[in-house]
């Protein structure tokens, strides 16, 4: 009786750990399909034609980036790799037609959240953040010419509209604000002027909110997918821990029925 009770105790206590396994895994889960955005390196808005950019995608194994009106990158395919986080695809380089939208879509259909890059043949960009920046923040805009990395004199313009001249070719924002939020453009006398990007500011105060879009409804299927499977390997395990204490019972009692009989056997001829 006490064998059989401390079996049960034995198989309560693995049907718990097992379920908190479950439970850890669908935890798990919903962590991946929340962590998913799309990050760039470097992180600016604004490129030269022939340069590399590098994108991240947080939260899922393999990076495949879409383009607004190009589709899928192609390229992914050869540069994907691993990333601690996730995964990352590179274009080594980047033409005037690579300008625009980019985001990818995770597994489960739900769509990150998006970067706006800007790739010039000229000679002037404007190498101003292409992801948000937090409220309160130092922003540093600069102004950069193709054909030289000394110091130059440049004019920064917000909507338009002259806002600075800075002799280093930069323009730093101190305890940046949504008042700061807006579309910029710079340019250096002489040498052209910048694309227009904007430059977007998160409230400090607001709580974080996951960058991504439902886009389908197919993903909300995913956790009852997953939950049957794990319980129908529970219940399996269960049943073969029943299965290999019955068994092994059954040997025991056998054998402990067979060392009875010889030891009675043993003593009868003994006397």
């Amino acid at each position: 009786m006490f064998s059989q009770q401390q079996d049960s105790m034995e198989v309560t206590a693995l049907c718990i750990k097992l379920l908190m396994f479950v439970m850890l895994l669908l935890c798990e889960h919903e962590q991946k399909v929340y962590a998913v955005s799309l990050h760039i390196d470097p992180n600016r808005a604004q490129f030269f034609e022939y340069e590399s950019v590098t994108f991240y995608c947080e939260g899922v194994s393999y990076c495949e980036v879409v383009h607004e009106s190009k589709g899928k990158i192609s390229s992914c395919n050869k540069t994907n790799k691993r990333t601690s986080t996730g995964s990352s695809c590179t274009i080594r380089h980047v033409f005037p037609a690579d300008s625009g939208e980019y985001w990818f879509h995770d597994g489960g259909g739900r769509r990150s959240n998006s970067v706006i890059i800007t790739v010039t043949a000229g000679s002037v960009i404007l190498e101003i953040p292409a992801l948000p920046v937090m409220e309160g923040e130092a922003v540093t805009l600069r102004c950069r010419n193709k054909t030289t990395s000394s110091q130059t004199l440049a004019d920064f313009y917000q909507y338009g509209i002259l806002i600075n001249s800075s002799s280093t070719g930069n323009m730093i924002i101190h305890n940046v604000s949504k008042s700061d939020e807006g579309v910029y453009k710079c340019s250096i006398s002489g040498a052209g002027e910048s694309a227009e990007s904007r430059l977007i500011v998160r409230d400090g105060q607001t709580k974080t909110v996951t960058p991504f879009t439902k886009i389908t409804s197919s993903s909300s299927f995913t956790p009852w997918i997953v939950v049957p499977v794990l319980l129908v390997v529970l219940l399996m395990l269960v049943g073969l821990l029943y299965f290999i204490k019955g068994y092994w019972h059954r040997v025991y009692e056998s054998v402990e029925s067979t060392s009875t009989s010889t030891t009675t056997y043993a003593v009868v001829t003994k006397k």
